[in-house]
C-alpha cells in the first residue's frame, strides 16, 4: 500500500536534509504511528506520503515514494484526492469556509469527487457519528470548538473513504475523551483491512494502545521500527527524545528500586501496567 525507497528531501533555501535515506513498506490494514521528538521529519514525511511534497512544497527531492499504486512525484494532488487523504494539525488550516453547516462541509469533498448526491449524506452522518459529532450536522463549522472542528476536519477526510489516511497530529486539540474516540474511530477504520492509517502523535499511551506497528524518528532518519509493545520500551529511544509511556517510566522506576525483577518485560499500556505490577516476585 506504501512503499518508500530511499527517500531524501530538504526545503527550498535550506541546507539540512529533513529526510534522510527514508525505507519503509506499509501493508493495506495497518496502523502506524510514528514518533520522534519536534523536528525529526515526522511531518516533513506526511507530506511526501500525501503528495504535498513534491506538489506544494518544492525544494531537493531524491528517491521514490509510492502510495496506493500511484508514483507519488507522477501523480497530481488532485489524482491522488480519492485514494490519500491527509489531516493536518492545525484545523483551520483545513475546513474550507466554503460551506455554511457541518453537514454541508463534510459533504463538500464527497461532491468534488463525483459521489451521487442520494449517497452523500447517509455517509456524512455515518462519519460524523464515528467522530463523535452527531447532532451538529446544522451547526456553523466556526461555532464549534477548536475540539469539535479536529474532529470536523478528521470526518471530511473519512468520509472521502481514501485508502490511505495520513493524520499529522489529529489529537492536539482534543481532551482525552476526545482522543480516545478519535483513536478508536481510527482503530474501527482499520479493522475493515481497506483503509491503512498513518499516524504523527505524541501521545505515546493512545499509540501503545492502537497502532500495530512504530516508527521513532530522529534527526531525519528512521531510528526503529517495529512492535509498539518492542520499540517504545527501548532504552536508546527515551535517551534520543522519543519518549517513553508514562507506564513504562513507572514500571522502569520500580525495577530501578528493587520492587520489580529486572528480568520482568516493561509495560507500555495501562492493562499491561496492571498484570505487571500484580504478577507476584520470585526470589
Amino acid at each position: 500500500m506504501i512503499s518508500v525507497h530511499n527517500l531524501s528531501y530538504k526545503y527550498p533555501g535550506y541546507s539540512r536534509l529533513v529526510l534522510n535515506d527514508i525505507s519503509l513498506e506499509v501493508q493495506r490494514g495497518e496502523f502506524v504511528g510514528i514518533v520522534g521528538p519536534n523536528g525529526a521529519g515526522k511531518s516533513s514525511l506526511c507530506y511526501a506520503l500525501a503528495g504535498f511534497i513534491p506538489h506544494f512544497y518544492c525544494g531537493s527531492l531524491k528517491g521514490t515514494v509510492e502510495v496506493a499504486g500511484k508514483i507519488i512525484a507522477d501523480t497530481t494532488l488532485g489524482e491522488l484526492a480519492g485514494s490519500v487523504g491527509m489531516v493536518v494539525q492545525n484545523p483551520f488550516n483545513q475546513i474550507t469556509g466554503a460551506r455554511f453547516t457541518v453537514l454541508e462541509e463534510v459533504a463538500f469533498g464527497l461532491e468534488n469527487l463525483g459521489i451521487p448526491r442520494d449517497q452523500i449524506v447517509p455517509r456524512v452522518e455515518e462519519t460524523l457519528a464515528l467522530v463523535g459529532l452527531q447532532g451538529f450536522e446544522e451547526r456553523s463549522p466556526f461555532a464549534l470548538s477548536g475540539g469539535q472542528q479536529q474532529r470536523l476536519a478528521i470526518a471530511s477526510v473519512i468520509a472521502m473513504r481514501p485508502d490511505v489516511l495520513i493524520l499529522d497530529e489529529p489529537t492536539s486539540q482534543l481532551d482525552p475523551v476526545g482522543t480516545r474516540d478519535v483513536f478508536a474511530a481510527l482503530h474501527s477504520l482499520t479493522q475493515t483491512g481497506m483503509t491503512t492509517v498513518v499516524l504523527v502523535e505524541h501521545k505515546l499511551e493512545w499509540i501503545a494502545s492502537f497502532a500495530t506497528r512504530v516508527i521513532a524518528m530522529v534527526d531525519a532518519k528512521i531510528l526503529a521500527d517495529g512492535n509498539p509493545l518492542e520499540v517504545l520500551v527501548d532504552p536508546h529511544i527515551q535517551e534520543v527524545g522519543v519518549g517513553a509511556t508514562r507506564y513504562t517510566q513507572a514500571a522502569r522506576l520500580a525495577q530501578r528500586r528493587g520492587l520489580i525483577p529486572q528480568d520482568r518485560a516493561l509495560p507500555v499500556t495501562l492493562k499491561d501496567t496492571q498484570r505487571f505490577f500484580e504478577e507476584p516476585s520470585h526470589d
